[in-house]
């Protein structure tokens, strides 16, 4: 029994499709500083450096894992992080493990409140690509302005995978962060619908 030439054409845009939907729709969770993780002096981890190798995306979620008792985080502007300024923050976070979820697209800038962390690089800058969804699929944010929020157990997200160092990223994030995913779905597609009319 053979498939009709139809249908044919259905599976193979189903596959390419739901392919290129799995890769819109993941979720990774960077810890920032990787096993360093966020604190003062850290040898040979320079968090600018760290923030720039990376590809964040709005509903990635940045863990800052420290001592409570010797750290912080606080997320501040941009005059107040180039100032290592800890008077005004705009959020802060002191619970030694915090996760937060990245509501859109911009500049994010932490800092340690800290006395001196700041001054020695325990700062960083996580600038978010502004990637809009494909129109059909809702906006993975109510709130048009970046609003980072902890990260809850009732996450309603698609996926969740752990970002490696970017040596050793996983073929789904190289296709997100590399517009690969793309471009393949759509040379399968033309090589489907190509196939059709060669039949």
């Amino acid at each position: 029994m053979g498939f009709t030439k139809e249908v044919m054409l259905f599976l193979s845009t189903t596959t390419v499709l739901s392919f290129f939907m799995i890769t819109l729709g993941a979720t990774f969770v960077y810890k920032v500083g990787d096993d360093a993780g966020w604190k003062m002096g850290s040898a040979n981890l320079d968090y600018h450096t760290w923030a720039a190798k990376k590809f964040f995306h709005v509903g990635d979620i940045l863990v800052f894992q420290y001592d409570r008792a010797q750290d912080n985080v606080l997320r501040v502007n941009l005059p107040n992080y180039h100032k290592c300024n800890a008077a005004n923050p705009i959020t802060t976070y002191s619970s030694g493990n915090d996760s937060i979820t990245i509501r859109g697209p911009g500049h994010y800038y932490y800092i340690s409140g800290f006395p001196g962390h700041c001054q020695t690089g325990q700062k960083i800058d996580v600038r978010v690509l502004k990637v809009s969804p494909p129109a059909d699929l809702p906006s993975p944010s109510a709130s048009p302005s970046p609003a980072p929020a902890v990260a809850s157990s009732s996450s309603t997200t698609s996926a969740h995978l752990i970002a490696p160092s970017p040596i050793s990223k996983s073929s789904a994030a190289l296709f997100t962060n590399n517009g690969l995913g793309l471009g393949l779905c759509l040379t399968l597609f033309m090589f489907v619908v190509s196939a059709d009319y060669l039949l």
